[in-house]
């Protein structure tokens, strides 16, 4: 069942999840084990981490050093299959923009298809070094670009002229900035991407995390003004320690309130750490589910102790 169909057919708040495939040669029970832990909550769908080869440089037992094209955290399209057919979970696999020529990623997008992977995330992916592309191949500088390329696919339109090619049915999902992509110079500008994605073909939007649920609301409707008709889910993560006071605006280009900021310095152990985080993450679920809106889905890799507090207080509450 594809991404927008359950978002529009829900009768009730609906919850999803993101997670990250294990690191190279990593053991793939623990991140089962947390696939099963949040099975009772029925997500209707899973997202799916992906990262670009990067390049690397190892040293020799000469001194010398050689350079390695490598990826970290290979797995997602196989990993994708095994929620899709051990778990019978709908998994959205992230596609990227940088270090993929647009020919790997027509190849990526036909494999998923064969798969009976009907859902993508498609954004450009972090600037960390990506692998050089060969000068014959061809790039998506961009996700609005990736869009059109995947909805090309949706209307049988494929890199080189095919007969008979067959048609995708990708519902295609994108990011969005509540509080501006730092490469922006606006939030007009950042809506004006956002529109553009729409135009192109995405189904729906997810936000990067945030910790102030007003600046979400706004963001909704200044949407709505610029024309974007298409949902857009709230991405949102529960901190859980100090270093997440730093960590994440470090990373992710975001605002912490003074509030939560004061609560978590205040904590004394790492359980009262956690316990902020999750007292944080209830009362903007509760704030947005007041407001309407009836999507919530949460950024919790591979450690769901925390989502799962947060959800056993929701499920109480709601």
């Amino acid at each position: 069942m594809r991404v927008i169909d359950h978002l529009l057919n829900a009768k009730n708040p609906t919850v999803s999840i993101e997670i990250i495939p294990p690191r190279r040669g990593g053991n793939i029970n623990k991140l089962h084990q947390a696939i099963e832990s949040v099975i009772p909550y029925n997500p209707p769908f899973v997202d799916v981490t992906s990262h670009a080869a990067e390049v690397m440089w190892e040293e020799m037992p000469d001194g010398s050093f050689r350079k390695k094209v490598k990826r970290k955290s290979p797995g997602t399209f196989g990993l994708c299959a095994n929620i899709k057919y051990r778990y019978n979970l709908e998994p959205v696999p992230h596609i990227l923009c940088g270090g993929f020529t647009r020919e790997e990623t027509e190849d990526a997008l036909i494999e998923l298809n064969y798969l009976g992977i009907e859902n993508i995330l498609a954004i450009r992916g972090d600037k960390v070094n990506p692998r050089p592309i060969p000068q014959d191949r061809s790039v998506n500088h961009y996700a609005v670009d990736l869009v059109k390329q995947a909805e090309d696919m949706n209307r049988g339109k494929y890199l080189d002229d095919l007969i008979d090619a067959a048609k995708t049915n990708f519902c295609i999902g994108v990011a969005c900035y509540p509080e501006k992509h730092f490469e922006a110079p606006n939030m007009d500008f950042e809506l004006q991407v956002l529109k553009a994605k729409q135009d192109a073909g995405a189904h729906y939007a997810v936000t990067q995390m945030f910790f102030n649920t007003q600046k979400y609301l706004e963001f909704v409707e200044k949407a709505k003004a610029a024309g974007i008709t298409m949902p857009i889910i709230p991405g949102m993560k529960v901190m859980t320690s100090k270093g997440h006071l730093s960590r994440l605006p470090s990373f992710f280009h975001i605002d912490i309130p003074q509030e939560l900021t004061e609560r978590m310095m205040a904590a004394k152990t790492r359980a009262e750490e956690i316990e902020v985080g999750v007292e944080w993450a209830y009362r903007q679920s509760i704030e947005l589910l007041d407001a309407g809106i009836p999507y919530l889905h949460f950024y919790i890799m591979q450690n769901t102790n925390p989502f799962l507090k947060l959800m056993d207080k929701i499920r109480v509450t709601v």
